[in-house]
């Protein structure tokens, strides 16, 4: 055991949240933080290139690759989730696209009861943390650490869906992070001088050279420890030897909503069953922990491309890899640029409702699932993401190992709305595709296919090509 000090903060993860705290924790010269990061330095240069998200997004050097559950709903398949593991967290593996959320959501939570929550409470941090490209305006701001900009990367068959969105009765957004999101328009994305601008870039790098900020890297959390109910430290492994290290002040969990509930249950908070049935010493019996998973749950609609010039080529070809490189490198366009999506609509699948329930991405390109290789032949997709899923799954340690990965169960499609709305949502995305101005630019539907008209033919296809958005969320109550 290797006792490695006294600090003010502990901090548990160099993620989105990790990256924040320790820059704004340690700008006071006088707290000493330790912060600990279970990955390494973010040098994978694919980390920093736009487009480098669909190579790196299930690499095993930088991101935890869990695996769910059978999942009922979807066949009984299983499904990869990854998280990053590396400085920056998830933020230097995701696709970029830079969204808040919907006006109506942060309401809703204020008219719950949860004080300084509402849309015009939460504005001014939004504003203050970024850095727009187009400037500040009462909805954005300029000089924060975070940079958000247009993208440099433009398509036809992005035109094409825009136009075609408008000619089935969505009005065109130029700022889905404006007045509000319905509609459709291009996405804007984390990038500075054409570089993934994540967490760790933005936020713990300006920091790093600070004295009272020390991180460790490669380093894996195995409990907090307490005296009584009370935190006052960490133990965690480096190379092979235990560590343990104290916090005068607060220990505080950034690990995200995989790895910070599986910390609490290996610490002794948590359902007390399930602690006692692993040998764990129960601190704190708080069935909450690990429960109340939720993500966001998508499905495609896929057809062929007239021109042979969508991203399917592009991955088959190194001729045309080679020109996407060196239209990057030498001016900072083309393929490269491209994040998870370019194009975006917020749309209601019913009339009545108060806000958008299904979001879309479109890409001039489709994978044969989600995240994987990409189709061979020229394709492009819009996927459908239902805003407000109620399913809830959960998650939970399978042994006091903290090596051991948990047990992961989102229960997609257990509520008959969640199906209803995904279903609603792909006819949506379908109608879009048949519209004049995209037929321009396809040919044929290849997903779900032409076949597909009830309800039950569109749930076979869900079933069978459902990915997660890499959204999973509230697993710390």
């Amino acid at each position: 055991m290797q006792n490695v000090g006294e600090f003010d903060f502990i901090v548990v993860g160099a993620g989105s949240a990790g990256c924040v705290l320790a820059n704004r924790l340690t700008a006071d010269r006088t707290s000493r933080m330790l912060l600990i990061e279970a990955g390494g330095k973010d040098r994978n240069p694919w980390i920093h290139i736009p487009a480098g998200f669909y190579r790196n997004i299930f690499h095993p050097k930088i991101t935890w690759v869990f695996e769910t559950e059978p999942l009922a709903e979807l066949g009984g398949r299983r499904m990869l989730w990854p998280r990053g593991k590396v400085l920056g967290g998830s933020s230097s593996i995701n696709g970029l696209i830079y969204i808040r959320g919907q006006r109506q959501d942060f309401d809703l939570w204020r008219q719950m009861g949860n004080a300084g929550w509402s849309y015009e409470d939460v504005l001014p941090y939004f504003r203050r943390a970024e850095h727009q490209e187009r400037g500040a305006d009462e909805h954005h701001g300029a000089g924060g650490p975070l940079c958000v900009s247009d993208l440099r990367a433009r398509h036809e068959l992005h035109d094409a869906f825009i136009a075609g969105a408008q000619e089935a009765g969505h009005r065109l957004n130029p700022d889905f992070n404006g007045v509000e999101q319905d509609g459709v328009g291009p996405l804007q994305v984390t990038v500075r001088h054409m570089r993934r601008c994540s967490a760790a870039v933005a936020y713990l790098r300006p920091a790093m050279k600070r004295p009272n900020l020390r991180v460790e890297l490669r380093a894996l959390a195995h409990r907090v420890l307490f005296d009584g109910r009370r935190a006052i430290g960490l133990e965690y492994s480096r190379g092979g030897v235990l560590h343990r290290a104290r916090a005068r002040r607060e220990v505080l969990l950034a690990g995200g909503s995989i790895n910070s509930p599986q910390l609490l249950q290996l610490s002794g908070i948590g359902p007390g069953q399930l602690l006692r049935e692993h040998g764990i010493e129960v601190v704190h019996e708080l069935p909450g922990v690990g429960e109340n998973l939720q993500d966001h749950l998508n499905s495609r609609v896929v057809y062929r491309a007239r021109r042979a010039n969508t991203l399917n080529e592009i991955s088959r070809s190194w001729l045309r890899q080679t020109h996407a490189g060196l239209s990057y490198a030498l001016a900072r366009r083309g393929a490269l640029m491209m994040g998870a999506a370019p194009i975006g609509l917020f749309a209601r699948t019913r009339p009545g409702l108060a806000s958008p329930d299904v979001q879309y991405q479109f890409l001039a390109g489709s994978f044969v699932r989600p995240g994987e290789e990409m189709h061979d032949f020229p394709a492009c997709q819009a996927t459908c993401i239902p805003c407000r899923p109620e399913s809830r799954g959960w998650l939970r340690i399978r042994s006091s190992d903290p090596a051991t990965p948990p047990a992961i169960q989102p229960n997609y499609l257990s509520t008959q709305s969640d199906k209803a709305t995904l279903i609603a949502g792909l006819r949506i995305a379908r109608g879009i595709f048949q519209t004049a101005a995209m037929q321009k630019c396809v040919s044929e539907e290849f997903l779900p296919g032409p076949a597909a008209q009830s309800d039950e033919d569109f749930l076979d296809h869900i079933r069978q090509t459902a990915g997660t958005t890499y959204h999973p969320t509230s697993t710390c109550l």
